[in-house]
């Protein structure tokens, strides 16, 4: 591709290495598999060697091992960014469709080791992935390829006499772009899509538990762009501190959990660093008294436990007119007890296991410390196999102010709330700290309209829950973040504004 700095036989030759690599990370005929950074268009180890233990979810067993990067690889991915920056920002939008283009492409063509990556670091079913997963992350690629070329802005003007102004939408710089471990690749291509687009370089660091789908996302993207553009570093905590920290960092963006937000936000604000963050969710579920309640109930205990309820947006309170509150319990803990957990290549799992024991004790500790009024009405138990499954839960007779109401479950557990009227079930639904997202399950639009104007959340759905699109924002208010994800809004975020006067 001349038009981004590499000619047709550097291409010809790094989709051939994207191969053999794609076949070592799978598999070494011992049962692991060694994952290595992605710095300055080579895959390299962490530069003092050290590594860290890759664990299945599905049998707790270590299968493979992923670099654990220090300031020197954190220092050496930065500089490449930093020197790449200065290329690829000057190229045109058209430059960059193209790359993301070849990209989204690439990953169709490599979706079987896409698969296996994916599924072996998550647990999650691998049927699941292919066919829910995979698709949506090709599309956001393709949709901010097309969005590269269509950057919005004000007409240029006189504002004043005799001079006319014009403002230019330019990159930010070099992004720090740390990802969770629910939705390692989607995660990957929400962040590095929009910031290559804008004409930004990139140093991602995904989930110590979760690398390999980023890893070799990079490896795949390697025939697209530039050396350096695209930078993965692999890593625990101290490895994202290093590079958020890293003075070439103009722009910090994290998926994760609130504590993470607030740490990550208070080291940027030491060197001014603009901070993009996607935190924590808790959604609440309106069910009114006009529902179908078996369609409701099935539809909503689909989204509930999709990947074990490892889902920020994941409907985890569900607020149920009293009148139809026990009918729809029943309902609702029924379609619970009818999904099954199971491992990656179990045709009929629906959902995984938790992502890693400390998740899985996470989950455990709320529901030991469930108050007597609560009642687990079906589940609560640990699966009796190898893996950290856990059992679809549902929990009733819980108060707006306990622990499991207030805090984020990120687990296969569902509480149950009954409200009075909707003045009290939108008390309910905003009565938490976090407002990702919400859904109204009702037949009145016009009780519909006066919910989504009510509920302080970036998201709500209405007789859905959890679709999302590459053409609309996903994004948070209160501690579920700032800024967003998808969308022109997620593209802009990466860019800066300048004014220019002639």
């Amino acid at each position: 591709m001349a038009d981004n700095g590499s000619g047709t036989e550097t291409e010809t030759r790094t989709e051939t290495q994207t191969e053999t690599q794609t076949e070592t990370q799978t598999g070494t005929g011992t049962g692991t598999f060694t994952v290595l950074n992605h710095i300055a268009g080579v895959d390299r180890p962490a530069a003092s060697g050290a590594t860290m233990e890759l664990v299945d979810p599905a049998t707790g067993a270590v299968h493979g091992l992923a670099p654990r990067s220090g300031r020197a690889d954190t220092d050496a991915a930065c500089t490449a960014a930093a020197a790449a920056y200065a290329h690829w920002s000057t190229t045109t939008p058209a430059v960059r469709q193209r790359a993301l283009l070849g990209i989204a492409d690439a990953i169709e063509q490599h979706a079987d080791a896409l698969v296996a990556a994916e599924a072996g670091d998550t647990g999650k079913p691998a049927r699941r992935f292919r066919t829910d997963e995979l698709p949506a992350i090709v599309d956001t690629v393709r949709f901010f390829a097309g969005a590269a070329r269509n950057l919005p802005g004000l007409a240029a003007a006189e504002y004043t006499e005799g001079r006319t102004s014009v403002l230019r939408r330019e990159p930010v710089g070099v992004c720090a772009q740390i990802t969770p471990w629910n939705y390692p690749l989607m995660m990957a291509v929400w962040k590095i899509a929009p910031a290559i687009a804008a004409g930004n370089t990139t140093v991602l660091k995904p989930a110590d538990t979760t690398p390999s789908s980023s890893a070799l996302l990079a490896r795949i993207a390697a025939a697209h762009l530039p050396p350096g553009v695209l930078n993965v570093v692999c890593g625990d905590r101290d490895t994202g501190r290093a590079l958020t920290a890293h003075p070439e960092v103009a722009l910090i963006a994290v998926t994760g959990s609130v504590r993470a937000g607030r740490q990550i936000a208070a080291a940027a604000a030491a060197d001014l660093k603009r901070v993009h963050l996607e935190l924590g969710g808790n959604a609440p579920v309106l069910v009114h008294d006009d529902v179908d309640i078996e369609a409701t109930a099935a539809a909503l205990a689909a989204v509930a436990y999709y990947n074990a309820g490892q889902d920020c947006t994941a409907p985890t309170r569900l607020l149920v007119d009293r009148r139809v509150h026990d009918a729809f319990l029943a309902a609702f803990a029924a379609e619970a007890g009818t999904l099954r957990a199971g491992a990656p290549d179990e045709p009929d799992a629906d959902f995984g296991p938790l992502n890693n024991a400390t998740q899985l004790a996470s989950v455990r500790a709320l529901l030991d410390r469930l108050p007597r009024r609560a009642e687990i009405v079906t589940g609560g138990a640990c699966l009796a196999r190898p893996g950290f499954f856990h059992e679809p839960t549902v929990v009733a007779g819980v108060r707006q102010g306990g622990e499991i109401v207030q805090e984020e479950i990120f687990g296969p557990v569902v509480t149950v709330q009954s409200f009075e009227d909707e003045a009290e079930a939108l008390h309910l639904a905003n009565g938490v700290r976090h407002g990702l997202a919400a859904s109204v399950w009702t037949t009145d639009h016009d009780r519909a309209m006066r919910a989504t104007r009510a509920l302080h959340t970036g998201i709500v759905w209405v007789n859905t829950h959890g679709t999302t699109v590459s053409e609309m924002p996903h994004g948070g208010v209160r501690h579920s973040g700032y800024g967003s994800d998808l969308s022109m809004a997620g593209l802009l975020d990466y860019t800066q504004v300048k004014h220019v006067m002639l």
